[in-house]
């Protein structure tokens, strides 16, 4: 179950030369370790080797105009929870802390609630509690799967594949209470909003991929186990 969170936090990231050149290690980890059911594997072929053959600039011109101008399929899970309302900075404040809770610290310009993040968060866990904590949003999951089928995205297997991960059934008000509140796509203030660095990948990967959160995570976590035993000294 690890590689294969890691594997699509991988794809969910903007895609980079790393990317590219890493797909055919990814879908071997993903084979090699058997989490994904058969259909989900089927449905993530398309995603994998489009992102293995298609030109950069158009891959990424595809993901932006998905992702980045479009907040009915943001990457941030509280976008479809709380929106603007000032629930969202509490969740995220939580969130993080469970993040700490468990010995890891997040770059200042990460954002908890950005999936690629949770999911290398969740990669970390013990199998039974990276599926309790998956199912959490399994509702913003399937309502990302569906937005994206409806716009014939090969991204939504990821959604799907996640789905399959967690074994939960989303719940059904909470999923409907989101497919009715889908929020407008007003391009001029997403592009107030989202006013930032793309997410890049520099580091390398544990499974060989291109992300570096984790190696993040944990080189915040060393230097605060190292800080903690100098105290102690």
């Amino acid at each position: 179950m690890r590689l294969t969170l890691r594997a699509q936090a991988a794809l969910l990231g903007y895609p980079s030369p790393e990317l590219q050149a890493h797909i055919g290690e990814i879908r071997a980890a993903l084979l090699s370790e058997k989490t994904l059911p058969r259909a989900a594997m089927r449905r993530l072929e398309p995603l994998l080797a489009r992102l293995e053959t298609q030109d950069l600039l158009e891959a990424q011109a595809d993901y932006s105009e998905l992702f980045d101008r479009s907040r009915a399929l943001s990457l941030h899970l509280f976008e479809h929870v709380h929106g603007d309302s000032r629930e969202r900075g509490q969740a995220m404040i939580d969130l993080g802390q469970q993040y700490i809770d468990r010995g890891y610290l997040l770059e200042t310009h990460e954002l908890p609630d950005f999936v690629p993040v949770f999911l290398e968060f969740v990669s970390c866990l013990a199998p039974a509690e990276a599926r309790e904590m998956l199912g959490e949003p399994a509702h913003v999951f399937a309502a990302l799967e569906q937005r994206l089928a409806d716009r014939g995205s090969d991204y939504s297997a990821i959604f799907g594949a996640l789905l399959a991960l967690a074994a939960a059934r989303p719940d059904s008000v909470a999923l409907e209470e989101l497919q009715k509140n889908a929020p407008s796509d007003d391009l001029a203030r997403i592009d107030e909003e989202w006013e930032e660095k793309p997410v890049t990948f520099t580091e390398p990967h544990d499974m060989g991929g291109p992300t570096g959160i984790v190696a993040k995570i944990r080189a915040a976590r060393k230097a605060k186990m190292e800080a903690q035993a100098k105290t102690k000294a």
